[in-house]
């Protein structure tokens, strides 16, 4: 740019000073000259920068993903070539697969025995619940003979028990009367002594009764001998009934525990068996591929063995200075060149600004913060749209350009952007 402007600049004086002599040459005019060269020069270069800036170092960019193995082993094939298409899923190396083979085959017989072990609780269960059963049958029938039999004792002691206590009663009613005539003088003591007798008679009555009907209640309880050895039975059945349904029952969602676990296992070995296969992510393809058998594969994040491109669009970024970003808005237009197709120039717009930069971030870290350097000068990334012209193009990802906006300030000076840009273009011919 400035080349043009100073060749132009110089045209033009040596027309008016020396072709057409229209200006006198002296001393005054020839300063007046150059600072006039300088003035339009820098007038020229900050309209230009400011309402129309131009950016250096666009790039083409797309998203990379890093291939880390989940499983360590040796890797034994790479089938994959650099720079050929892939698809989603297709294999990209595989790694030695017979330790989780062995593994996969180890907990498959372990379940195997789970499940029979399982199997056998389960008839276990059933021989016990058919003995409960059949314990159950025993005492009813037990019972059927003998309960009958004490319940009619029981209802005969407690009604002879009832009929003592009313003339208990009545006895020491007919007490309490004698003594009170005794008290008096009315009574005789013949009457007073034989209401006392009759009354303690009773007592005793009443004391025998209570306890036949006790004996009885006891006898109802417990039963027979053989009564409680049916009681007993059924005890002993339900009690194994029990701790074999509990081993039964004792299940995580609808499983045996220890079923539950060994099939955990064995799912977890067979996805370490399926991840001895290492495939494509995404449709892309590997750029670089530096990977061999025999180079032991790890599962650390920090030591990919492969780098793979996603077969995305790339994206077109370009940083401008922070000076000029107050005037940039999406939608707005602009051109872009590229170092691989000099003398060309194609058409791009603004897609957004991006909110933030590196240079502003802040690091959780055991050290003090310190201010941004001077010499970070945080420029900030603009994402930009393109047509099909250069997405045909095929340029590699990174490939380098320079991008000129066209804001709405000062829309004349578009023009001579337009042309800088195109001479820029035009000397990638010779550099």
């Amino acid at each position: 740019m400035v080349e043009m402007i100073v060749g132009t600049y110089g045209v033009l004086c040596w027309l008016l000073f020396k072709k057409f002599k229209l200006i006198p040459i002296t001393t005054y005019t020839i300063c007046t000259a150059i600072l006039g060269g300088v003035v339009i020069l820098g007038l020229l270069f900050i309209s230009l920068s400011v309402f129309h800036p131009v950016s250096h170092d666009g790039r083409m960019y797309a998203p990379v993903v890093q291939i880390v193995p989940q499983v360590r082993g040796m890797v034994i094939e790479v089938p994959v070539e650099a720079n050929k298409p892939l698809k989603k899923g297709d294999v990209l190396f595989r790694i030695e697969q017979r330790p989780y083979q062995i593994e996969v085959d180890r907990l498959r017989a372990s379940l195997a025995a789970k499940n029979s072990k399982f199997a056998q609780l389960a008839e276990q269960l059933a021989a016990t619940e058919a003995a409960s059963k059949q314990a159950r049958a025993d005492l009813l029938v037990s019972e059927s003979t003998f309960d009958r039999q004490l319940r009619e004792s029981q209802e005969r002691a407690k009604s002879q028990v009832k009929q003592i206590k009313e003339r208990l009663e009545l006895a020491t009613a007919q007490f309490g009367r004698a003594k009170e005539a005794i008290n008096s003088g009315v009574g005789t003591n013949q009457e007073y002594d034989r209401t006392q007798t009759q009354m303690q008679s009773l007592q005793q009555e009443l004391s025998q009764a209570e306890s036949v009907e006790r004996d009885a209640a006891e006898k109802l309880k417990s039963g027979s001998s053989s009564l409680e050895a049916a009681r007993q039975a059924l005890a002993g059945a339900e009690a194994a009934e029990r701790k074999v349904r509990a081993e039964f029952t004792a299940q995580v969602d609808g499983q045996n525990p220890d079923v539950r676990e060994t099939a955990a296992l064995l799912d977890k070995a067979r996805w370490d068996l399926d991840q001895t296969v290492v495939r494509a992510p995404t449709d892309g393809y590997v750029p670089q591929n530096v990977l061999r058998p025999g180079i032991m594969a790890v599962p650390i994040p920090l030591k990919p063995l492969m780098m793979y491109v996603v077969d995305e669009r790339p994206t077109l970024v370009a940083t401008f200075h922070q000076k000029v970003i107050s005037d940039i808005k999406p939608g707005m237009h602009g051109e872009a060149v590229f170092k691989q197709y000099p003398g060309r120039s194609f058409k791009v717009s603004v897609r957004r600004v991006l909110t933030a930069v590196r240079e502003g971030e802040l690091d959780a870290s055991g050290q003090i913060l310190t201010a941004t350097p001077e010499s970070a000068p945080g420029h900030i990334p603009i994402v930009f749209d393109y047509e099909e012209d250069v997405a045909g193009l095929n340029l590699p990802i990174g490939a380098q350009g320079s991008i000129a906006i066209y804001t709405d300030r000062v829309h004349a000076l578009s023009i001579l952007r337009k042309i800088v840009l195109r001479i820029h273009s035009w000397e990638n011919y010779l550099f």
